[in-house]
C-alpha cells in the first residue's frame, strides 16, 4: 500500500500544492470535498452556459428584428459560432496544457478578448467537459506538484535527511 502524501503532512520546506479555482486544494487529497465540487462545478458551468446562450440568442433576436436581411443574420449566427469555437478550443488547451502551452492567436488576451467574451458559451462548454474528467487543470497541476515533491525529496536524501548538511561526501569550506 502507498502512503499519500498531503499538503498538511509535509515536513517543513516541502513544496505546497497550487490552488485550482473552485477546488482549492482539495484535488490533492481527494476528499469528499473534491467529491461534492465536482458535480456541482460542471453544473454550474452548464447552467452558466445555458444562461450565456440564452443572452446571445436575445442579441441575436434583437438584430433580426431590425430586419436588415437573411445575409447578416447567417453572418452574424456565424461569427458567434466561430468566437465560441475559438473560445472553446482555447479554454480546452489552457485546461490540460497550461497557459505556457499558448501560442499564436491563443496567446492573444488584448487583442483578441472581444472574441473570447463572445465566445464565453464556448469557453463554459469546454470548462463543463473538462470538468466531468477531472478538476479542470488538475493533471496539470498535478504533475507540476509531484515534480516539485520529487526534487524536494532528492535534495533531502543528498543532505541525508540532516538540514544544515551538505551532500555525503562534501567536506565544508573552511573560512
Amino acid at each position: 500500500m502507498t502512503q499519500e502524501r498531503t499538503p498538511t503532512t509535509q515536513p517543513a520546506g516541502a513544496p505546497e500544492p497550487e490552488p485550482i479555482r473552485w477546488f482549492g486544494t482539495s484535488w490533492v487529497e481527494r476528499g469528499g470535498d473534491y467529491r461534492l465540487r465536482r458535480v456541482l462545478v460542471p453544473l454550474g458551468a452548464l447552467l452558466a452556459a445555458a444562461a450565456g446562450a440564452f443572452v446571445l440568442r436575445l442579441a441575436v433576436d434583437g438584430i433580426r428584428v431590425a430586419d436588415n436581411g437573411g445575409f447578416l443574420n447567417g453572418l452574424l449566427v456565424a461569427a458567434v459560432a466561430i468566437c465560441s469555437l475559438l473560445a472553446a478550443l482555447r479554454t480546452w488547451k489552457l485546461l490540460t496544457e497550461g497557459r505556457d502551452a499558448l501560442t499564436g492567436w491563443m496567446a492573444e488576451d488584448k487583442s483578441l478578448g472581444v472574441v473570447w467574451v463572445i465566445g464565453g458559451v464556448g469557453s463554459l462548454l469546454a470548462y463543463f467537459l473538462r470538468a466531468l474528467r477531472e478538476a479542470p487543470g488538475e493533471a496539470l497541476h498535478r504533475a507540476r506538484y509531484e515534480k516539485a515533491l520529487a526534487q524536494h525529496d532528492r535534495r533531502q536524501a543528498g543532505r541525508g535527511g540532516r538540514p544544515g548538511n551538505g551532500a555525503p561526501g562534501r567536506a565544508k569550506r573552511k573560512r
